[in-house]
């Protein structure tokens, strides 16, 4: 089995192997479908949380993997007629009924995997490829679909300088992963994936920056108060300092973790040559320019090039400028 998917650096810094956490969302299946085949593949039973949410057990890991209509209307309905306390009304379960209709139109299926050492990422493919072969559809086949693939790994250290360096590596890099992402319509309306703002990147790049963890967070709390960014960076900041972030933005689905959330790529579960690698393998690009001071730097100096033209922002060449400069030298 191949193991050139991981990152250079597999181990956090108390010597334990790095961990990803991944997110799919896709359509085309109904959710107790879907639960049974992943259920199958993990030789586990589904159980269900309610209507809406099934868990399948993973003797390996501490939690659980989920499947879920993601909608948050739905499932809160879904758990409020678990509660024997609740009694349905004909109104909540018409509107219950119409949502579920609803949902299954353009609201996604989501499967949610557990914390997983890097080399069981073979194991969230051959999921998708069974998924797949079952009818699931992604992003490309309906001008409705925004449905995307979200890589969670974890951080390797929790220091300033080690966080800093991831994000400058995506800012430098963000042209490119678009570009390469091709996100679709759907996706781009929605925002949810959403670039770091110029003036961020010229902030984070800048020679003389060389901030401590607590700078680092009020200065992207200060320039990026959303979870819509490619990159977001909230669920490790609320690991690190929960009040902190919670003072700028209070969203319950923040999820406090040690990891970064990579909310780019989409899901193209639809394609049967597609799998969860081809955007994976972006990321490690990122991986591997944390672990390369000197190209990091180079980098910096032609993602800054561009940023200092006299029109501003980051002008029409740069993917293509990083691309070639990414063939030369990673």
């Amino acid at each position: 089995m191949t193991t050139d998917y991981l990152p250079k650096i597999s181990h956090t810094e108390d010597g334990s192997a790095r961990r990803v956490g991944i997110e799919i969302e896709f359509t085309g299946l109904e959710l107790q479908e879907a639960a049974a085949l992943i259920g199958s593949e993990l030789n586990q039973k589904p159980q269900p949380v309610s209507d809406y949410e099934l868990e399948i057990e993973d003797d390996d890991t501490d939690e659980p993997w989920r499947i879920e209509r993601d909608q948050d209307l739905l499932k809160r309905l879904g758990r409020a007629r678990e509660d024997a306390d609740f009694e349905a009304s004909l109104v909540d379960s018409t509107l219950e009924s119409a949502l579920n209709l609803g949902a299954k139109l353009v609201v996604p299926l989501e499967l949610i995997s557990p914390p997983l050492p890097m080399e069981r990422m073979n194991d969230f493919q051959n999921i998708v490829k069974r998924l797949h072969d079952a009818g699931a559809t992604g992003t490309s086949d309906s001008f409705l679909y925004a449905f995307g693939l979200q890589f969670n790994p974890e951080v390797p250290a929790l220091n300033a300088k080690t966080v800093l360096r991831y994000l400058q590596a995506f800012a430098c890099l963000q042209e490119w992963l678009f570009e390469r992402s091709q996100l679709d319509l759907a996706r781009q309306i929605t925002r949810y994936t959403a670039p770091f703002p110029t003036s961020y990147v010229e902030q984070i790049i800048a020679e003389n920056y060389a901030p401590s963890l607590e700078q680092l967070m009020d200065d992207y709390l200060a320039a990026n108060p959303t979870r819509n960014r490619a990159l977001d960076m909230l669920p490790l900041f609320a690991h690190l300092d929960e009040d902190r972030v919670r003072a700028t933005i209070d969203d319950a689905r923040i999820k406090s973790r040690p990891t970064f959330h990579y909310r780019l790529p989409n899901s193209e579960i639809g394609d049967p040559q597609w799998s969860i690698f081809v955007a994976w393998r972006d990321w490690l690009k990122i991986e591997t320019l944390v672990t390369e001071p000197k190209k990091l730097d180079e980098l910096k100096a032609l993602c800054k090039k561009h940023l200092d033209k006299p029109l501003g922002g980051i002008l029409p060449g740069l993917a293509e400028q990083t691309d070639k400069w990414l063939r030369q030298n990673l």
